[in-house]
């Protein structure tokens, strides 16, 4: 590291410290809730569909589900000379529980890639948002393709995160499997002619009557599923790499009616109906651990971030899972 840059390297790790009330960041520190907040909005700002679910910061490591941003029927009449009324809950109070796992966000950045960045007048920025970009891409990861919370991860064997923590579509598997639709084929001779008529289906047979009608469904897939044919990648090309990666692409079609959305990150060969305000990441408040060190026995700068975190279906009478479907393979089979 040049001296220069150690110069702009200390400066960054003294407002860190400043801003989170302490005297060093080099030292393992709990960061400070007006920061811990702030930390959060801009991992959710950093992903187009992260800013459109529930990021709610919850005290507890494991209780029953918030519930937030699913409406359940409530209008009724009672004959009061017989009961009394009964009122009934707004959201989804079945008792379902989370529980919040420790999750490790850690990277590092290089000496060569520090000098470079250090010539820029934004480098504390860039260096912030080094992070906060790939935890926005972790979570992402995690949320759809996560199966599992082992005591030691393993990124070769689970490239995608799998066993980092149980993400939302494993927990419909586990928990909704009535709401899931496992190995269908689509196309001539299979099951459903096309995705169209896969999701209309879905809808009318899987998510309870009271939501399927909801304007704010939506049909959620992979990018490689909806041909070019459906999906429209808006061009900009004066955004960072880093955003277009992360980029929620909007159908021009829809599938099966429902406005169709290309996530990144999401199963190939899925597609989740539900609202978007159906799925949350929960936080526990006080539970961020950071520590940054300089580590020249590896000619870099490492940044320890920890938080215990779940993801959470709200309501799974508001979703249906197409899962693993299967598309003619142009052979006479399907795969």
């Amino acid at each position: 590291m040049k001296n220069t840059t150690r110069t702009q390297f200390n400066a960054y790790a003294a407002h860190i410290a400043q801003l989170n009330g302490i005297d060093d960041a080099t030292v393992k520190f709990n960061v400070d809730p007006t920061i811990e907040q702030t930390m959060e909005e801009r991992i959710q700002e950093s992903a187009d569909f992260l800013g459109d679910i529930n990021i709610l910061p919850v005290e507890e490591l494991s209780a029953e589900k918030v519930g937030l941003g699913i409406d359940n029927p409530i209008a009724s009449r009672t004959d009061t000379t017989t009961k009394d009324r009964a009122p009934r809950p707004v959201g989804d109070m079945t008792g379902q529980t989370y529980t919040a796992k420790k999750t490790d966000f850690d990277t590092y950045i290089t000496y060569r890639q520090l000098d470079i960045w250090a010539k820029f007048k934004d480098f504390q920025t860039r260096l912030r948002n080094k992070v906060i970009q790939q935890i926005a891409r972790d979570r992402l990861m995690i949320g759809f393709n996560g199966t599992s919370a082992a005591t030691e991860t393993d990124i070769e064997t689970n490239p995608l995160l799998q066993d980092v923590n149980i993400g939302w579509l494993q927990h419909i598997r586990n928990d909704a499997s009535e709401r899931v639709l496992s190995g269908i084929k689509v196309g001539a001779g299979g099951d459903y002619k096309n995705m169209d008529a896969a999701v209309f289906d879905a809808v009318n047979e899987l998510i309870d009557p009271w939501h399927r009608d909801d304007s704010a469904l939506v049909a959620i897939t992979g990018r490689t599923l909806l041909s070019d044919k459906y999906l429209g990648l808006i061009n900009d090309n004066d955004a960072p790499t880093e955003k277009n990666a992360l980029r929620t692409l909007m159908a021009n079609k829809t599938l099966g009616n429902l406005p169709g959305l290309g996530v990144p990150f999401f199963p190939t060969r899925g597609v989740l109906i539900t609202k978007r305000s159906n799925l949350s990441i929960y936080w526990q408040e006080g539970s961020r651990r950071r520590q940054i060190m300089d580590n020249p026995k590896r000619d870099r700068i490492e940044d320890f971030n920890s938080v215990n975190e779940a993801y959470v279906v709200e309501d799974f009478g508001a979703c249906a899972f197409l899962d693993g479907i299967l598309l003619p393979d142009g052979q006479g089979g399907w795969a």
